[in-house]
């Protein structure tokens, strides 16, 4: 019987000695996975910053490091994990279309660098030659395609358009992820949309409702959202609503640092010298700007939206209208490639300190001027020295920039002072008021380096300031190119 026992005794133990086996075996598997997994995801990563320094250097040749730097991390900062669509939105007009491997690289670029822009392309010149094709003219009232009254035809223009939607949109998906880059389509779920005048236009929408929650989830999964203008009514009819005016409404709803519309033209141009527009500053030139002879028909339409969209939004939002292939200097580089729009501030120019106030004036000489805050100066010496000559002081309401134009008696008008706080930089205003010094009259010379007259400490006192705040290169580069558009990333 005991004989009996003891195999029945050490078959268990085996039994027990082989699970105990099997289960560190199958420890030892796990922990082997999840070192595999880590090393992957450790390689995914490093890959991922490669890419990213390859292509930052790539930028490197388009602007100088420390403007391409400055901008990726404003642009990098813009989004977080609860708003990660606060960076830009993109619309892709349909003739920018037949560029498509062009495009496809620009938002690469972008892709690559870890900014994540949501993309609305329209579809206009496609869906016009299918829609010729089929036997239908294409119908405009007051700019806005319309379908005919017929509702048959009605139906098959919008089973037109949306096939051509959804064809463009696999298109644009295809081309970017063909180069690595990750790309989700959207095309319903983010317009609600009423008629806008069942009689007059037909399937024509007017947007009541944007939800930007399928766009968030697409960025937080790592993918750029590439979205048509589509819209659906609450009953679940497809509307039609113009590509441009759907991505002012998802702009109004995402409030992003940019907005970019990319034309063929890459940018706004003067109806008669044919110059482009550089920056149109919207607050001091808007209303002389409309009145202009030229200022006609489309560009008026697209002006007007554009300051209808930008009231709408924070001061540090901006407007570029650009072409594809010019997209990363617009967007890394101080001098742009487009056109860029922008609120600004209504400016003002006084001659004596007491127009401007005393106290209000004294505030800012203690709080930002780089001879007050080095020790250099005391704020009543620096006013002292300011009435030793005539003078304009040129500024914004608010008095984030100010500007101390110095007129000694038969001499060239100096700039001797220019003082910004960080919002006037974040703002856009310093440009608004640089021009202003420009303009003169007479126009100012600019100082060197913010005041030739300064001793070696006070200028090293001011370089220090203006880095502090974000606005180093002002004084410096502006005298230089005499001008150049810094701050067009809504800076």
């Amino acid at each position: 019987m005991l004989a009996a026992r003891v195999p029945a005794l050490s078959g268990r133990v085996v039994a027990k000695r082989a699970a105990l086996v099997a289960g560190q075996r199958r420890v030892a598997i796990g922990a082997a996975r999840r070192v595999q997994a880590a090393a992957v995801r450790s390689i995914q990563t490093n890959i991922a910053q490669t890419d990213r320094d390859t292509i930052t250097r790539l930028l490197y040749s388009i602007g100088t490091k420390r403007e391409v730097e400055r901008y990726l991390r404003i642009f990098s900062s813009s989004s977080n994990p609860s708003h990660p669509a606060k960076f830009a939105v993109i619309k892709v007009g349909g003739a920018v279309l037949e560029e498509l491997d062009e495009l496809a690289l620009s938002l690469s670029f972008l892709y690559r660098v870890g900014l994540y822009p949501i993309i609305l392309h329209g579809a206009g010149p496609q869906l016009n030659d299918i829609i010729e094709s089929e036997g239908i003219v294409p119908d405009y009232i007051d700019g806005i395609r319309v379908t005919e009254n017929d509702p048959k035809l009605d139906a098959k223009t919008l089973q037109i358009a949306r096939k051509v939607f959804l064809e463009e949109n696999l298109k644009i998906v295809s081309a970017l992820e063909k180069l690595g880059t990750r790309a989700r389509p959207i095309t319903s779920g983010v317009f609600t949309a009423d008629y806008l005048d069942k009689d007059k236009y037909g399937l024509v929408g007017k947007i009541t409702r944007v939800d930007k929650r399928p766009l968030e989830a697409s960025i937080r999964a790592g993918a750029l959202p590439i979205l048509t203008s589509l819209a659906e009514s609450p009953a679940g009819q497809i509307l039609n609503v113009n590509a441009d005016i759907a991505a002012g409404e998802l702009a109004k709803e995402l409030e992003p640092l940019k907005i970019v519309y990319l034309n063929e033209k890459g940018g706004l141009f003067h109806g008669v010298t044919g110059e482009k527009l550089d920056v149109i500053n919207l607050d001091e030139e808007y209303n002389d700007l409309m009145k202009q002879s030229w200022v006609k028909y489309g560009t008026k339409l697209k002006l007007r939206e554009i300051k209808e969209l930008l009231d709408h939004l924070p001061r540090s939002s901006s407007v570029a209208i650009i072409s594809a292939s010019s997209l990363q200097k617009e967007l890394f580089t101080d001098s742009g490639a487009g056109t860029l729009i922008r609120r600004g501030y209504k400016l003002f120019k006084h001659d004596s300190i007491e127009t401007l106030g005393a106290d209000r004036l004294r505030q800012v000489i203690r709080d930002r001027d780089p001879d007050v805050l080095s020790g250099y100066l005391t704020v009543t010496e620096v006013l002292n020295n300011l009435q030793r000559t005539p003078f304009t002081i040129y500024g914004d309401e608010p008095l984030d920039v100010i500007a101390i134009v110095s007129h000694p008696e038969g001499e060239i008008p100096v700039m001797t002072k220019f003082l910004s706080s960080r919002a006037g930089v974040l703002n856009n205003v310093v440009d608004n008021v640089f021009n202003a010094v420009k303009k003169g009259p007479p126009p100012a010379l600019l100082d060197r380096a913010g005041g030739r007259r300064e001793p070696r400490v006070a200028l090293r006192a001011r370089r220090r300031q203006l880095h502090a705040c974000g606005q180093e290169p002002v004084l410096v580069r502006r005298a230089r190119r005499q001008g150049g558009r810094e701050g067009r990333a809504g800076l």
